[in-house]
């Protein structure tokens, strides 16, 4: 059972994004690869576009981390890492991008979208509540009184 439970981990963690990395971009500086790891971690993949760059397998993030561990290894501080790449691919590569104008539709849209439908849903309830049914006709009524007496017998 706990060989199983061994080959079960291995294969886990064979599949986790954790091992997105390639040992040969690795910096051979355990510092500096640290620091790469930390830009990386922060910038998105533009593949995946929901995981950072460290956790992907794609081509793309692949070339940005190649990028990123180039430019530390240059000198560039982290924050000079960060200014290039978002210099060429735009403020969207970055998985926390900052409140601007251009991206407070990102920031924002989730807010007014729940309050639009927060509104919606108040207003149809209020009207469900000011809606009365429509009085019976006369055919109905007999009808009713009909099945009234037939259950009273």
């Amino acid at each position: 059972m706990k060989i199983l439970a061994a080959i079960l981990t291995i294969l886990v963690l064979a599949g986790s994004a954790a091992w997105a990395v390639d040992p040969s971009e690795m910096l051979p500086d355990p510092k500096a690869e640290a620091r790469a790891e930390a830009v990386g971690k922060g910038l998105r993949c533009l593949v995946c576009q929901s995981e950072s760059i460290e956790e992907s397998n794609a081509d793309l993030a692949r070339d940005l981390r190649v990028i990123v561990r180039e430019r530390i290894a240059a000198g560039d501080s982290d924050s000079q890492v960060v200014d290039y790449v978002v210099s060429r691919y735009g403020d969207y590569v970055l998985l926390k991008p900052p409140f601007k104008l251009s991206t407070v539709a990102l920031w924002l849209g989730p807010l007014v979208i729940l309050l639009l439908g927060l509104v919606w849903a108040t207003s149809m309830f209020k009207r469900a509540d000011r809606s009365e049914p429509d009085a019976l006709n006369d055919e109905e009524t007999n009808r009713l009184k009909s099945l009234v007496e037939k259950d009273k017998s």
